[in-house]
This record gives C-alpha cells, structure tokens and sequence, in this order.
C-alpha cells in the first residue's frame, strides 16, 4: 500500500506538499489515496520546473498543456482536471489560485467544457444537476461537429447549417424529455460562447424546436411490491447501505425531487416538532411533517453511517474522500443503482415522485393535497396525475358509439 509519508514533493509545490497531505487527511482521504494525490503534486511540480514557471503564474491553460502531456505519455489515471479538484481547492484555500487564461479557442474538448461549467456555476447558478444535464447534451455537439487535429477544437466553422445538422440527426431518437434537455443547453452553449467572443455570429436562433404537448404523457409510477423491492436493496449492515435507504426512504415517503434530498441540512430537521424543511425551486423554503419511518432511516444514517470528517452539515454526503455534501445526481444514482439490484430496470428518483402522487390519489387524497406535499406552483402541474386514477376515469367516460351496448 502507498505510504504518503514516502512521497516526495520537489519543485515549485514543495512547501504546499504538508499541508495539502493534512488536508486529504481532515477531509477522509484513505493514506492510499492520499499518497495517489501526493504524487500527482509531484509529478505537476517536476513539470512545472521544466518549465521554468511559478505556481502563482499557473493557468487554466497549463492544466490543459500538461494533461495532453500525461495522456501522451501513457498515463491513464488523473488525466483530467477532476482529478486535480482536491489540489486546487487546497491552493485555492491557502491563497493560490489560477492565472486568467487566454480564452479557449483551439482548446481541448475537456477545458472548453470545464470553462463552461464554471459559466453555468457562477455567472448563471445552476443547480447541479442542471449542469450535469447541460455538459451531457453540449459534449457530443463539440465531438461531432467541431473537432480537428485530434483534440482540437475549431470555433471558425461553427455555423448554423452544422447546429441544425445536429439536432435533426441527434433528437429523433431521444425522448421528448431529452430532446427538450438538447435543444435547451444547445441555445445556452452558444449564446455562452458568443457572449465570450468565441463566435462571430448568434446562432442560438438555428436551433431547431422540439415539439412537445403538455400533459399529453401517462407518468410512470411503481407499484408497492416495486417500492418494496427498491427498498430491500439496500444492505443496511453497511454505512452505505443505510445512507442509501434513508435516501429511498424519503423519495418514497415524501415525494421530494433529488436536489431537495441533497440540499437537507442538519439544521433542517426539527426532531422536537417532527418537521422538515425542504429548500425547493425557486429558492422556497417550506415545512413538511417528518414520518416516524423517514426520521427512524435518518438517525440511524446519521449515528452510524454518516462521516465524521463531512465537510460541511449536509445530511448526506459521499462515501468516499473527500465527504463533500451529495449532489441532485448522486442521489438519483443511488435510485438507479437500487433499482437494478431489484431487477426493476433504469429507474431514476422523479419516477418515486410520480408513484407518492398516484399512491395519494388512488388513496383519496385531493389534487389541491396533492399540489401542496409536492410543492406545486400550479394546479395544472399536478392534474396530470388525474390521469392515473383510472377507476375514476372510468366512472365518467361516455359509451363509445360504436361498442357494444
């Protein structure tokens, strides 16, 4: 096994070698891992020296000059600035930080894709899940139609026939949904590369329209066996495992959406009154009574699963280093991980939000009711749930004229 205490760190990163090792410490790192770590700092400080560069002079281009020199090298693990996250937040944190780059024209795939992330995150403040939504669709508009010279990214031939292209060949085979998500975070891209100079011409208006009928989709529900199924997935002799159920448990109970679970904070919880706030869209802020069963799968979590070197007192975070707070995805990865242990298919977190509703109606309880635990803006919203009660449907259906009398 790696021992940190082992890796050397010469060059430019020499004196931040101690005190990023006391951080992958503090925020749970393995001494594997943080050896892994260890010797990435290495290895950029040896390149950086070569270069005759300082830390305080390193950018964004940099980072992408020497990843294209790991992948060229060979080496396949922490090719990408993912990798170097825990790094830059502890530079970031000591007062070290990235010298503007030169704009990302001819740049790579993955840095153009990193500087829109950070457009979407700070200039725009969307959710994470957003984001993860956004970079899926745009990702393969820049693969497909702008790339040159390997890696290399070609903005002068970016035109509207290549964006129309695109979307005819791409959204035929997506859902209405998904299509919807293309043509959405297609229009953000380029307005976000017009707005950076990276594009002569505004070509948000080339990108196609997909067409859509409100409420005119039957929502998918489970059924309880499913729930049950779902739920039994979890191995709760694990600290995973009971984080995992006490997720499944209030999807499956409260109906929230995936960003609501990973936005609940300690804070949030009224364990005297039994009550939980819940921090929806549009930054609302609103109560909802806390099922025994729901509170009984969070504290057991919570004594005996959560970190104690979270990084912040988000009720849920990761498993692994660094314990940052969950993410609206990683808590709909946790649906889709359960579900296929249940045999029950690709199912994501909105699908357990759909089966709260259709459960509470075929139960008796209102649309108005309904709207309220959902945290409706509208009652259109939840009458498509109408539709599921099918016994009420039928109650009020007039004979078709041509069947049977």
């Amino acid at each position: 096994m790696n021992d940190p205490s082992r890796v050397s760190v010469s060059g430019p990163f020499a004196a931040f070698r101690e005190g990023f090792l006391r951080s992958l410490l503090k925020w749970g790192y393995t001494p594997e891992s943080a050896a892994n770590q260890l010797h990435l700092m290495a290895h950029l400080s040896r390149w950086l020296a070569g270069e005759s560069r300082d830390v305080h002079a390193l950018s964004e281009n940099d980072l992408q000059r020497y990843f294209q020199l790991r992948r060229h090298d060979g080496y396949t693990p922490c090719v990408s600035r993912k990798a170097m996250l825990p790094m830059l937040t502890h530079l970031r944190a000591v007062g070290v930080t990235l010298a503007a780059s030169n704009g990302v024209s001819g740049g790579s795939v993955d840095f153009a894709i990193d500087q829109y992330r950070d457009y979407l995150v700070h200039e725009r403040g969307l959710a994470q899940l957003t984001i993860h939504n956004y970079i899926n669709a745009v990702r393969p508009f820049l693969v497909s139609e702008l790339l040159r010279d390997g890696d290399k990214i070609d903005w002068e031939s970016l035109n509207a026939a290549k964006v129309t292209a695109f979307v005819v060949a791409r959204t035929p085979n997506q859902s209405r949904s998904l299509a919807s998500t293309t043509v959405t975070a297609l229009r953000s891209f380029l307005g976000y590369l017009y707005a950076e100079g990276l594009i002569k011409q505004q070509l948000t208006a080339a990108v196609p329209t997909v067409a859509g009928w409100r409420l005119a989709a039957l929502p998918k529900t489970l059924q309880p066996r499913e729930v049950q199924a779902l739920l039994k997935a979890c191995d709760r002799r694990t600290r995973m495992g009971r984080r995992d159920f006490a997720v499944l448990t209030i999807l499956v109970r409260l109906g929230l959406r995936a960003s609501e679970v990973a936005g609940l904070r300690l804070d949030d919880i009224d364990w005297r009154a039994g009550s939980i706030l819940i921090r929806g869209k549009g930054n609302q802020i609103e109560p909802l009574p806390l099922p025994q069963d729901v509170g009984g799968a969070v504290v057991a979590y919570l004594r005996r699963g959560r970190p104690a070197t979270a990084a912040d007192r988000s009720v849920f975070v990761r498993i692994r280093a660094p314990h940052r707070a969950l993410s609206g995805i990683g808590v709909s990865e946790i649906v889709v991980a359960a579900a296929r242990r249940a045999c029950l298919g690709d199912i994501r977190a909105h699908l357990l939000r759909h089966t709260v509703a259709s459960q509470l109606l075929r139960a008796g309880s209102s649309l108005p009711e309904i709207g309220q635990l959902l945290r409706h803006r509208h009652i259109s919203t939840t009458a498509v749930y109408a539709k599921v009660d099918r016994d009420a449907l039928r109650s009020i259906a007039r004979p078709w004229l041509g069947g049977a009398a």
